[in-house]
């Protein structure tokens, strides 16, 4: 097949694009700059050109094409205008999720669509799975670099045309295909942290945009204020860290935007947080799923809950508490080991 992979210059990426070479398939690499190294310089050094410079090794010395798409202002248009307006409106974004279902896999294959490329692939750590000419998610054998969460909102025109090489395969075998292609990035380290920051703290994104601006720190139930705060959109529901109050700790209860306060509390673990409510549901089917007993995933990570689904109220129930419920975030539902879609919490 004629397959365009996106390269990013970390391991598991140039892992995919060395299988599909070595299965015979006429591969194109793409780069895709989002950086906003620009703009946000002053920050400190964002690794674009270290991931740029791998990038260019690995497909110099596989003879393979590489093209670079700067994709800096589609980038911000969609996933940074989102994250800055979901923060004003006191949710907890997910920019992971926004950039594989408009950027990776959306804006993407519409600037490619003239190549006729067969299938998109990348380096996520997921599997596809057809049924009945419906096409799913699966889960990757490694719990904990299972990606599904990340491309739960994508459409099934995007997941028929996606293939995921490594999909099937545990972290440290690809770290070992790694080894024995003698790739330039075999030993580094995974990339961590939200995509268009890289390693710019997420804080002082914030501030560049949306400033500071003073607030009351109040305690839930009694009213006291205890101190203030920057501005409500540094902080999360659930939140500990950056409180800095004696007498804690103190948690994050709920904010009140429209006034700029934080409400916090001591007893924030003792209140029962397993009932949500979710809103803009994609199904991969098109449909709810006729079970109602599903496993739930609330954050990216190996955790599980079990949950009872009423999608006439769009109401779950989970089985066991979860202090970390935000608003903003997104719930993901799976059937055993496939992803049948999600809805954002509200």
């Amino acid at each position: 097949m004629k397959i365009a992979v996106l390269l990013s210059g970390g391991v598991d990426s140039s892992v995919a694009l060395k299988l599909l070479q070595d299965q015979g398939h006429d591969v194109t690499a793409f780069y895709l700059k989002i950086w906003l190294e620009d703009e946000l310089a002053f920050l400190g050094s964002c690794p674009w050109e270290e991931d740029l410079k791998y990038v260019q090794e690995i497909c110099t010395t596989s003879q393979i094409p590489l093209e670079i798409i700067p994709m800096q202002k589609e980038y911000f248009d969609t996933v940074v205008a989102y994250t800055i307006q979901e923060v004003k409106e006191g949710r907890t974004p997910n920019p992971d999720i926004m950039c594989n279902n408009h950027v990776k896999f959306g804006l993407f294959f519409d600037k490619i669509s003239e190549g006729n490329f067969d299938k998109i692939a990348s380096g996520h750590y997921a599997q596809t799975y057809e049924k009945d000419g419906i096409h799913y998610l699966k889960q990757a054998p490694d719990p904990v670099k299972d990606q599904t969460y990340f491309l739960s909102r994508l459409s099934q025109k995007q997941l028929a045309k996606i293939i995921f090489p490594i999909g099937h395969l545990p972290k440290e075998e690809v770290r070992k295909l790694a080894e024995q292609y003698d790739l330039p990035n075999k030993s580094r380290k995974d990339s961590q942290g939200i995509c268009f920051l890289g390693k710019f703290k997420y804080n002082e994104f914030l501030e560049h945009y949306l400033g500071e601006r003073k607030g009351d720190l109040i305690e839930e139930g009694t009213g006291k204020k205890w101190g203030e705060h920057k501005g409500f959109w540094f902080h999360t529901v659930g939140q500990r860290k950056g409180i800095n109050l004696s007498h804690g700790p103190w948690y994050v209860v709920r904010k009140d935007c429209a006034k700029n306060i934080v409400y916090i509390s001591t007893h924030y673990h003792e209140k029962t947080r397993d009932t949500l409510q979710v809103t803009n549901l994609n199904w991969f089917a098109g449909h709810p799923p006729e079970k109602s007993q599903l496993k739930l995933k609330l954050r990216h990570g190996p955790e599980f809950h079990q949950a009872q689904c009423d999608f006439s109220t769009n109401t779950i129930k989970l089985a066991a508490s979860d202090q970390g419920i935000a608003s903003g975030q997104f719930a993901v539902f799976y059937d055993g080991d496939i992803c049948l879609g999600s809805g954002m919490i509200v």
